[in-house]
């Protein structure tokens, strides 16, 4: 390993362990041609063999900011799926949070665990209502309705939400009996 490159991936780690995915992101993004992402060529080369905690949070980054192919690749190789929880929140609460639907997709195919609480006591379905109701996207609602028919618990989420279209989709699945 080169030594700017070494320079560049310990700032990465730094980045990671701190929560910085925003700035991240882009190392995690597809290239127009066909070559893997910084992230996955660091993976390859056996960057993350010593920093496994940094490989959790690069996961978590990319289902924090929706890079589903990363996401995917990760999974491939072995990275745990609920992984990642640092911030608070594990990837699967990111991907909720941030409405990320194929990644919330991606990750109930994967088994990842539905009912794992964030360091505020919360579910993933938990997350995905509190952020319908406070942080708003198109997705929310479609992602809680994925969450609930793989079997979330309905109780993990606060009803009546605040939410109306939110609410609506918690009384099918029994919320409020």
């Amino acid at each position: 390993m080169e030594r700017d490159e070494k320079l560049s991936f310990d700032e990465v780690v730094h980045g990671l362990l701190a929560g910085d995915f925003t700035r991240l992101s882009p190392l995690f993004e597809a290239r127009a041609d066909g070559t893997p992402c910084a992230i996955v060529k660091w993976f390859e080369s056996g960057f993350f063999a010593q920093e496994r905690e940094a490989l959790a949070e690069a996961f978590s980054c990319a289902c924090f900011n929706g890079h589903v192919e990363s996401v995917e690749y990760f999974l491939s190789k072995g990275v745990d799926p609920n992984g990642g929880a640092k911030t608070g929140l594990n990837a699967f609460h990111w991907a909720a949070n941030r409405a990320q639907l194929k990644v919330v997709e991606v990750l109930i195919r994967s088994g990842a665990e539905l009912e794992r609480k964030n360091s505020y006591g919360g579910t993933v379905l938990g997350c995905a209502v509190w952020s319908a109701v406070n942080e708003p996207k198109a997705q929310h609602v479609a992602i809680v309705e994925s969450l609930l028919a793989a079997g979330a618990d309905v109780r993990g989420a606060e009803y009546p939400s605040g939410n109306k279209r939110v609410d609506e989709v918690l009384k099918q699945y029994g919320a409020g009996d």
